[in-house]
């Protein structure tokens, strides 16, 4: 990255009320944004972001461990500051917190069920913050763990931000890198909520399970790094020997 790339100002309108360090820090997710550096890309060293921002090695050194402590970036002790990417591995233990009982994290395969442009239903759009008029990218998927299928999936992805992703035949099984590599939109967070429901007929069928018998549907909200709203998913997850973990730090 050239210092010619540096061509942001600090202490702009929207900056000016935060102390030093939060300046920086919010300059430095800018650039992350702007893919400046791509995923996985090492920073400069505090040094050289130090002289650049012609601020002082302690000010940056804050700011890259507030990014640190929102996962935007990654430290390695005696190695320098990497753009953190959404790989399998982290997928598995930040994102997917469906478990066998008696058994350690796994990472699920995916089926792809279906996959197709839609117009939004009132719940997609109020989830997402989009009209009746924006379309939606709908993909259905069940998942497997220890080969058997132990959750569906209905997610939706705002056309806007997924170009093209409906005609796409290679969908993987870990969507969040995929998302970061493929559409530039990297996950920040998700907001999840939980509660019970009954299998239906056609989810019995898909999970091969008895009808009625007790799901955990987990509706899931995801937000960019740069606060856009991109994907609304719904998962009926089986209880019967799973269950649910989150850990929370």
């Amino acid at each position: 990255m050239s210092s010619s790339q540096f061509d942001h100002k600090l202490g702009g309108p929207s900056l000016a009320f935060q102390p030093l360090y939060q300046q920086v820090a919010e300059y430095i997710k800018q650039l992350v944004v702007e893919r400046r550096w791509q995923p996985g890309e090492m920073l400069p060293s505090e040094f050289r972001l130090a002289d650049e921002f012609k601020v002082s090695q302690g000010t940056v050194r804050k700011a890259l461990n507030l990014l640190t402590d929102t996962k935007i970036v990654t430290r390695r002790q005696g190695v320098g500051t990497f753009v953190s990417e959404h790989t399998a591995q982290d997928a598995l233990f930040r994102f997917f917190p469906l478990q066998a009982d008696g058994k350690g994290a796994e990472l699920p395969k995916a089926e792809l069920l279906h996959i197709e442009q839609v117009s939004p239903h009132k719940s997609v759009q109020s989830a997402l913050t989009i009209t009746s008029k924006e379309k939606v990218t709908k993909i259905e998927r069940r998942r497997i763990l220890d080969n058997e299928f132990c959750m569906l999936e209905t997610i939706y992805l705002p056309a806007k931000y997924f170009s093209g992703i409906h005609e796409r035949k290679d969908i993987p099984h870990t969507l969040y890198h995929f998302y970061q590599t493929d559409f530039n939109q990297t996950v920040f967070k998700t907001r999840d909520s939980i509660k019970a429901v009954l299998a239906t007929e056609d989810d019995a069928k898909l999970l091969q399970i008895e009808a009625g018998t007790a799901l955990l549907l987990v509706t899931r909200v995801t937000e960019s790094i740069d606060g856009k709203l991109i994907e609304y998913r719904e998962s009926k997850c089986r209880s019967d020997h799973y269950h649910y973990q989150v850990e929370l730090d």
